[in-house]
C-alpha cells in the first residue's frame, strides 16, 4: 500500500516485510542504490524514527516516511584534471584510467569522474543530462571498474561513438588485463571459462556466476607465474582475454576458479600489499571509427601491482610489456 502524502517531495508508505531498501524501493519506484543514498543521508524514518541502516528488518505494517531529496542537477561540470593520454585525433581518446576514477557520472556521483576530466579539454556528444539509470555517458563505449586501471576508448563524435559501440557489441575488439589472482586455482596452462553471469538475486551490487538474468561470458586465462604466499595459497600473474564484456566478468571468473583477484574487497578479502583490486587493462585493439585499421593501445604496468607482486617474491616474465 503507497499513501500518497499532501507534499510531493514527502512519501508515505506502509511497509511490507522485507529489508528497508528493498521495500521503499519496490513501493517508491526509486531504485534500491538511490533509497540507499537517501538512508544514509537520514531522509527515511520507520515510525517517526530515521533509519539508521539499510539493512533493517521490517515486520509489516510501520510506517514509513520518505523525504526525498531534489533530484541532482544532471549538468555534469568539466573538470580540470590532468590525464594520461595514449592516443588522440579528432575522432577519439585513448587514456590509461588512473584506479580510482570513476568512468562517468551516475546519480550521486557527478564529480572526480573521467567524464569530468574529458569535459574539462573537449566537448562530448550526446550531452543531454543523465541517460537513464546507468547515469551520463556522452563519448563512453566500455567501462572500467573503479578501481580497475587501464586503456580506456572514449569517442569524440557521434558517429565514432556508433562505429566503436558497434565494434564492442560486435566483437570486433580485442582486451588483455594482467591481473593477481589469489586463492586455490593453480593453473599450468591457459583456461577457458565459459559460465554465464548476473546479477546477485540479494546482494545488487554484485554480479554471480548464473545469478538474474545471467548472460553468456567467456575468458581465457592464461597464468604466467605463480608462487604460493605461505598462507595455504596460490598467487598466480595472470593474464585475461575476455571475449565478451559482462560488468565485473574477470573478478567473478577468478573467484568462480576459486582465485579471486588480489585486494578484491567485494569478490575476495583486502589484502596489506595493495589498496585496491589488483586488476589493470593492459592491451586493446581496436578497429578505428574512421579508417578501420587497428588501433593497438597499451597502458604500462602501474607500480603498484608491480610492487605488489615483485612483494609476493614474484618473478616479471619477459615480455611482460608486449602484447600477446
Amino acid at each position: 500500500m503507497n499513501d500518497a502524502a499532501p507534499s510531493p517531495d514527502r512519501l508515505t508508505l506502509t511497509a511490507t516485510p522485507g529489508r528497508l531498501d528493498a521495500v521503499v524501493s519496490a513501493l517508491s519506484g526509486a531504485s534500491r542504490s538511490q533509497v540507499s543514498a537517501w538512508i544514509e543521508a537520514g531522509h527515511v524514518q520507520v515510525g517517526g524514527v530515521v533509519a539508521g541502516k539499510a539493512s533493517l528488518k521490517l515486520r509489516g505494517g510501520e510506517v514509513l516516511t520518505v523525504q526525498v531529496p531534489p533530484p541532482a542537477d544532471a549538468t555534469v561540470a568539466p573538470e580540470q584534471v590532468p590525464l594520461d593520454v595514449i592516443f588522440e585525433d579528432e575522432h577519439l581518446i585513448a587514456v590509461n584510467k588512473p584506479a580510482g576514477m570513476v568512468t562517468h557520472p551516475a546519480p550521486g556521483v557527478t564529480t572526480g569522474t573521467l567524464v569530468n576530466a574529458l569535459l574539462g579539454r573537449m566537448t562530448l556528444p550526446e550531452q543531454s543530462g543523465f541517460d537513464g539509470p546507468d547515469g551520463y555517458r556522452p563519448g563512453i563505449v566500455h567501462r572500467l571498474d573503479k578501481d580497475t586501471s587501464g586503456v580506456i576508448v572514449v569517442a569524440k563524435t557521434v558517429a565514432a561513438h556508433a562505429r566503436l559501440a558497434a565494434a564492442f557489441k560486435d566483437r570486433a575488439t580485442r582486451k588483455t588485463y594482467l591481473a593477481i589472482a589469489a586463492g586455490a586455482w593453480a593453473a599450468q596452462a591457459p583456461v577457458n571459462v565459459d559460465v554465464p553471469i548476473g546479477r546477485h538475486p540479494v546482494q545488487r551490487q554484485r554480479m554471480t556466476v548464473g545469478g538474474a538474468q545471467p548472460r553468456e561470458a567467456q575468458t581465457l586465462f592464461t597464468p604466467l607465474d605463480a608462487r604460493p604466499d605461505g598462507h595455504g595459497r596460490i598467487l598466480t600473474l595472470v593474464r585475461a582475454q575476455p571475449r565478451t564484456g559482462r560488468t565485473h566478468q574477470l573478478r567473478v571468473h577468478l573467484a568462480h576458479l576459486g582465485s579471486p583477484i588480489l585486494g578484491d574487497t567485494v569478490y575476495g578479502r583486502p589484502s596489506e600489499l595493495i589498496a585496491r583490486q589488483a586488476l589493470h587493462a593492459q592491451f586493446l585493439t581496436i578497429p578505428h571509427p574512421v579508417t578501420g585499421e587497428a588501433l593497438h593501445l597499451h597502458a604500462p604496468i602501474p607500480d603498484d601491482i608491480l610492487q605488489a607482486w615483485v612483494a609476493l617474491g614474484g618473478v616479471l616474465p619477459a615480455g611482460l610489456e608486449q602484447a600477446p
